[in-house]
């Protein structure tokens, strides 16, 4: 429990997007949503929320940024080509699937957030004593 509270804010900000984009996919999955056949994407998140915490600083930071950075890039072209998750964002008619959507798309923010605030922190307040 010392390791969580000694990370950096910004690093506590992207694990908490990280944790609530895989509970936003697990949400969708659960409602019914087409768009994960697999659970592939929350274990893949909650696998990297596990390496920021307890992985090195140096290359974890990286992949803090880079994995909900990919997932949003592709979320993004993937409404675009289809426009079903638009749907799900948009659609009032099945309650946990609003809500999973909604949690997806803030979790994914807020992780790119934390993630671009933890490259640009001092290199000193990145580590916090790991």
């Amino acid at each position: 429990m010392n390791r969580l509270t000694s990370l950096s804010n910004w690093t506590k900000l992207n694990l908490l997007g990280l944790v609530l984009t895989a509970a936003g996919m697990l949400v969708q999955i659960a409602a019914g949503s087409d768009l994960y056949p697999s659970l592939t994407g929350p274990i893949v998140l909650i696998a990297t929320a596990v390496l920021v915490v307890f992985g090195p600083t140096r290359w974890t930071r990286w992949i803090g940024l880079g994995v909900p950075l990919v997932l949003g890039l592709g979320a993004a072209v993937a409404a675009t080509m289809t426009g079903e998750f638009i749907d799900q964002l948009t659609g009032a008619g099945n309650g946990p699937l609003l809500l999973g959507s909604w949690m997806h798309v803030i979790g994914l923010v807020t992780a790119v957030s934390g993630g671009v605030g933890v490259m640009l922190e001092p290199r000193e307040a990145a580590i916090v004593e790991r």
